[in-house]
């Protein structure tokens, strides 16, 4: 459904450190972003992918980034052992608590999830969707 999604960050290297402590645990990996002639990036993809990606860039217009509002890029882990283990690693990156990790019933009924902000404010999810196996 998707090519990709971005985020804005004012600190690569920060948003760097932090996308690695949850997204490493979910599977995915970094992967080099060509120079393109615009803004730098980072970029995060699942190993045996091309196909969605995660950037996180600074900004093309050269402002500060700022979290949209009702915005949230959700990630999906495996089981809820990852969950948890993205969570306390955001956590302890420079990320803060969103919602804890623990079973969101009201989304379904295997449903577990965490909720954080990264560094620069943009809202981050964690899920685990064993409501639809």
């Amino acid at each position: 459904m998707f090519s990709h999604v971005t985020v804005g960050s004012n600190d690569l290297e920060r948003a760097g450190n932090f996308y690695d402590a949850i997204l490493i645990p979910l599977g995915l990996r970094r992967r080099k972003v060509t120079d393109d002639g615009g803004p730098k990036a980072l970029c995060w993809v699942s190993p045996d992918q091309v196909l969605p990606r995660f950037y996180v860039y600074q900004p093309f217009d050269r402002q500060s980034a700022l979290a949209g509002n009702g915005v949230m890029v959700a990630f999906l882990a495996p089981d809820p052992a990852c969950v948890d283990l993205a969570w306390k690693a955001g956590l302890e990156s420079g990320g803060s608590d969103e919602g804890a990790a623990g079973p969101r019933p009201q989304y379904g009924e295997r449903y577990y999830g965490a909720y954080l902000r990264d560094p620069d404010g943009n809202k981050v999810h964690i899920v685990c969707r064993d409501d639809l196996k």
